[in-house]
């Protein structure tokens, strides 16, 4: 792969894992833990291959060389999906517990 291309990997995976990580929460606000589960890691293995392009990179730049737009544009995309990954990820931990404890209401209640 051409190092120009390397910064739309960045861009592609990072977009993909933002996108599987909101798909994510929306099925852990409906308590489907199960799909939610299966998307938050699918998330993480697009952050992943995101992260092994970062890793190329930086790997395979030159020193000498000043980082363009696009390349910080990407790096800044790949870890801004890593931050909102890792929120989400709390997110739906909380709604996990949330839920139990609705149950545990609902069966006092009854």
């Amino acid at each position: 792969m051409d190092f120009e291309q390397v910064p739309m990997q960045l861009i592609l995976h990072g977009g993909n894992a933002r996108g599987l990580a909101y798909e994510a929460l929306d099925k852990a606000e409906e308590y489907n833990f199960e799909e939610a589960d299966k998307l938050l890691q699918e998330a993480n293995d697009e952050f992943l291959k995101g992260h092994k392009y970062q890793t190329q990179l930086i790997r395979e730049q030159d020193k000498n060389m000043t980082p363009n737009f696009l390349t910080i544009h990407a790096q800044d995309h790949l870890m801004t999906a890593q931050a909102e990954l890792q929120l989400i990820k709390r997110l739906v931990s909380n709604l996990k517990k949330q839920f139990e404890l609705e149950k545990r209401i609902n069966k006092l209640e009854n």
